[in-house]
């Protein structure tokens, strides 16, 4: 590289960290002093909401507990906390608790058989889902406020199933308008709140299902992933995410999917405190067609995998990868060796520096127009928009216009992204191949303040770009930074290898102990 790159990197560099320390000081001054969701109100309610889904199932079953005792400790945190949180659009619901009381009812007279129990392991267990994914007579806003009063007829079919889990659904979360932004606010019930520092974004857009995991709010969640949208959350909430293999999972209900979309980037997957949760939430949720080919009750072996590992996507417009950042991939990668007895490889991968320019290339490709799901079926004018927002009379966050500016700028060359995602995507699956694991940056730098995205947002490109190539990635907490923040690893495998990505998850909760609550532990 000639002198003069190396002199233009550094100073881009110094921008970015010159810019970040800026916005860092103004933001936080203008939010206030630090606050932090507070933790349950005994040791004893703590010790029971912070179970893991699994857990909480097995002690159902065993009658250790009682399903209307956990519903209804989750409803009672919910409504504790969320005046901090903002987290919630709907719930929680009354009926739920009939629900487990019912299921309490039947595993006292021994109604449930063996069989029962295989096929409905979460019976029992609360869980959440965002807000652009349909709940039968549950509001469906998608953040909109022309849609505030509007109700979903049916189930996505995700939904569908884990309700037939036995799972019991008590609440739906906040989203970004039509789910397309880095952070979870909209103009209909405001901004979520980061359970580790209320004055820090949740990500976007399963935030709200981010804030409501990490802070014991419910057993688990549901999130979709089209440009990071589970891994940002459960990144900056410092929780477990999985974006499953493209078409893994049936997206029909989801944000107005059919299912039967042949070419997206979209999915839906599990979001949890803890990795062991993972696994069992796939195989309720993966098409049956498909699982032979994830092969998700196949054992893994972690002494016989490769691994591989990036420094950075090389993108000017993201920030340089903090310090911090760097010591959570070291560690893991000390780690792996001690495992294995191999080296870590550092993977060149070709084209990441154009992470960014190829998502946008195929957002245009995806089904759903953003346009008109922002406008519930109308066009807007983007400039129109910005006029009444500037005048405080939209009824749009600048988030969302954002994105209706960027519908009208000029597009990515087709030819190009095209030619850069297939050698891009065909390097990183002949690296993998069938035993190969490849560690990822999160983000350069853990969750910024609130209003942070809207001057600078490429960050997102280290998540986006496993939505271009369609791969699995799993989202695991790693510690906390120095600020109290989460921070985090992105665990990548081939094409319909998710479990790969999952045992290592497991691994990596094993050594480096995975969620850390948000709040002070009880004695």
């Amino acid at each position: 590289m000639p002198f003069w790159s190396h002199v233009l990197e550094a100073l881009l560099a110094l921008v970015h960290i010159l810019t970040d320390r800026l916005l860092e000081f103004a933001l936080g001054w203008y939010l206030g002093p630090y606050r932090r969701v507070q933790g349950p109100p005994s040791a004893e309610q703590q010790a029971l909401l912070s179970k893991s889904a699994v857990e909480l199932a097995q002690l159902i079953r065993e009658r250790k507990i009682r399903s209307y005792d956990i519903v209804k400790a989750y409803c009672e945190r919910i409504e504790n906390v969320n005046r901090d949180l903002n987290a919630v659009v709907d719930g929680p619901f009354p009926e739920a608790l009939e629900q487990a009381r019912e299921i309490d009812r039947r595993l006292s007279k021994k109604e449930y058989s063996d069989e029962d129990f295989r096929r409905q392991p979460f019976l029992g267990v609360p869980f959440t889902t965002k807000d652009s994914t349909s709940v039968a007579g549950k509001l469906h806003t998608l953040g909109l406020v022309c849609r505030k009063t509007e109700r979903s007829a049916t189930d996505a079919e995700c939904v569908r199933l884990m309700k037939e889990s036995g799972a019991i659904i008590i609440a739906t979360s906040n989203v970004p308008e039509v789910n397309k932004w880095i952070e979870s606010r909209n103009m209909l019930i405001g901004g979520t709140n980061n359970p580790y520092d209320l004055r820090r974004s949740v990500g976007g857009s399963s935030g709200g299902e981010g804030a409501l995991i990490a802070a014991c709010c419910t057993g688990f969640g549901l999130g979709t992933d089209i440009g990071g949208s589970i891994r940002i959350p459960a990144f900056n909430c410092g929780v477990f995410g999985h974006k499953p293999t493209a078409g893994a999972v049936n997206m029909a209900g989801c944000t107005f999917r059919t299912g039967k979309e042949k070419e997206t980037m979209v999915c839906a997957g599990p979001m949890s405190r803890f990795a062991k949760d993972l696994l069992p939430m796939m195989q309720v949720l993966v098409e049956p067609e498909l699982k032979p080919k994830l092969k998700l009750d196949q054992e893994v072996n972690l002494k016989k995998l490769r691994y591989f590992y990036v420094a950075s996507n090389g993108m000017a417009q993201c920030n340089p990868i903090n310090r911090e950042t760097e010591r959570v991939m070291y560690k893991i990668r000390k780690h792996f060796e001690r495992i294995n007895g191999q080296d870590v490889r550092h993977a060149n991968v070709p084209n990441t520096k154009l992470t960014g320019k190829m998502w946008r290339y195929w957002m245009t490709q995806e089904p759903a127009n953003f346009n008109l799901l922002l406008g519930n079926g109308a066009e807007l004018n983007p400039f129109v928009e910005l006029f009444k927002k500037l005048l405080g009379q939209s009824d749009y966050s600048m988030a969302a216009i954002y994105g209706l500016i960027d519908s009208v700028l000029p597009k990515e060359s087709e030819k190009l992204m095209r030619e850069a995602t297939a050698k891009c995507k065909k390097a990183v699956q002949d690296l993998l191949g069938d035993d190969g694991v490849l560690f990822y940056h999160s983000s350069p730098r853990t969750a910024p303040f609130h209003f942070y995205p809207l001057v600078k947002f490429n960050d997102f490109a280290y998540f986006s770009l496993f939505n271009v190539l369609r791969l699995p990635a799993t989202q695991v907490p790693m510690g906390l930074d120095s600020k109290g923040m989460p921070l985090g690893i992105q665990v990548v495998a081939n094409l319909n290898n998710d479990r790969l990505c999952l045992a290592v998850a497991e691994e990596l909760e094993r050594t480096f102990g995975g969620w850390v609550p948000p709040f002070p532990l009880k004695q």
